[in-house]
């Protein structure tokens, strides 16, 4: 069975792709349901799967500019996941 790396890696760049959309579709439908803007921790998530995604196809395409721009990002989306866990914590400790 031969395997085409180019359409496999195209198909990797996809789904990376639809996964880094799908987190403005969560924040749209999110702030639509509660009438003001917010940001969802589901935005956070699909930001880290879509840029580690969306990363590992810029390497492999080679892309210093692409792989700094994901890079970079995946620090900031994980920071903020970062202080999610942390309110998480610190309210299930105020709780118990």
């Amino acid at each position: 069975m031969d395997i085409d790396i180019d359409k496999t890696w195209l198909a990797i760049g996809l789904i990376g792709q639809g996964l880094f959309s799908a987190r403005f579709f969560v924040q749209w439908l999110q702030s639509e349901k509660v009438k003001k803007s917010v940001i969802p921790a589901a935005f956070w998530y699909f930001s880290m799967a879509g840029g580690m995604t969306l990363l590992a196809y810029a390497i492999h395409r080679r892309d210093p500019v692409f792989i700094i721009g994901q890079g970079t990002g995946l620090f900031i989306y994980f920071r903020n996941l970062q202080f999610l866990w942390r309110d998480r914590k610190k309210a299930r400790t105020a709780s118990e």
